[in-house]
């Protein structure tokens, strides 16, 4: 015999289980990181993530801009925002990274060179005495 939970847990539990039909699909009005960008992100991602320099990670499509946030713990500000503007392509390139305090670190047309100024945090001098 099936269980019945009534109707408004038997609603909060489609709410809360399944998925909209468009989530994991882009709106036509959302920008998003294609798979090779994505791989790239991922890549520094995950090499800071050995280093220990970032343990978490947020992404966000909206109309105008992608957003890939870094953190160093989850509950805190993003140390960086890796943001992809398309307006921008004809201007000073769609590609940035945003520090902390809201600065733009680098800006540019390639995202593996606007990349390229957070892999310098990756370079430490190391001490051998």
């Amino acid at each position: 015999m099936p269980l019945d939970f009534g109707p408004r847990l038997r609603n909060s539990f489609h709410m809360n289980f399944v998925a909209p039909p468009s989530q994991g699909r882009p709106t036509p009005d959302q920008v998003t990181f294609h798979k090779t960008e994505l791989r790239e992100i991922v890549g520094l991602y995950g090499r800071m993530v050995a280093a220990g320099e970032w343990r978490d990670y947020a992404i966000s499509f909206l109309s105008e801009v992608a957003v890939f946030s870094v953190f160093r713990r989850a509950s805190e500000q993003p140390l960086y925002r890796i943001e992809k503007r398309p307006k921008l392509r004809d201007r000073q390139g769609m590609y940035s990274v945003v520090g902390m305090d809201g600065r733009i670190l680098r800006r540019g047309h390639d995202l593996k060179m606007v990349l390229r100024v957070l892999e310098k945090k990756l370079i430490r001098s190391v001490d051998l005495d």
